[in-house]
């Protein structure tokens, strides 16, 4: 069930050895291919990447936040076609999302890598060292990659209480969940 799903999925960095099996990497291949987008225009392209030395130049992408990808066995870097849509950032987004649910699903760990608007270094954006390592045409953006991998741990899911209920209105801002 959706909600159950949600409930326990949580940010994984660290990935044990073990190999992805084929078919789990076609069903997140195929959960990527069927993500929403705005009026069905599919700006989103997928780049998988099992290779350990691409995974590892691929977790120097930014300084900070990235470098669990070298243990990961997967990595989607998720690019989409700015002419496409006008909303390419959000269907981008949301396909990532979509990974990241099927991953759940598959008993596989994952977390978030936001590539778009972050930096490599002084002089060069995380996206076009990226766009660089992996031959990226220059008409694609690059959203976010995805680490994949068997988790190391099992993080408990974050408790009901710990929720931020005070962020939710009702009818107007402000105004909260009647009682």
């Amino acid at each position: 069930m959706f909600i159950e799903l949600i409930r326990k999925r949580r940010s994984i960095r660290r990935f044990r050895e073990d190999q992805i099996e084929a078919e789990k990497i076609e069903m997140l291949i195929e959960a990527a291919l069927r993500a929403p987008s705005s009026r069905g225009s599919n700006p989103w392209q997928f780049i998988f990447v099992t290779d350990k030395e691409l995974l590892k130049s691929l977790s120097q992408a930014k300084p900070h936040g990235s470098t669990f990808m070298a243990n990961a066995q997967l990595g989607v870097v998720v690019c989409a076609d700015p002419e496409k849509s006008d909303v390419w950032v959000e269907d981008a987004s949301i396909a990532t999302i979509f990974v990241q649910l099927a991953v759940e699903s598959l008993d596989l760990g994952s977390c978030w890598i936001q590539i778009r608007e972050r930096m490599h270094n002084d002089t060069q954006s995380a996206e076009a060292y990226i766009a660089q390592l992996l031959n990226i045409p220059s008409s694609l953006r690059v959203e976010s990659m995805i680490a994949i991998g068997y988790p190391v741990e099992k993080k408990r899911p974050h408790a009901r209480e710990e929720l931020q209920r005070e962020k939710v209105y009702f009818n107007q801002y402000g105004t909260p969940k009647p009682d």
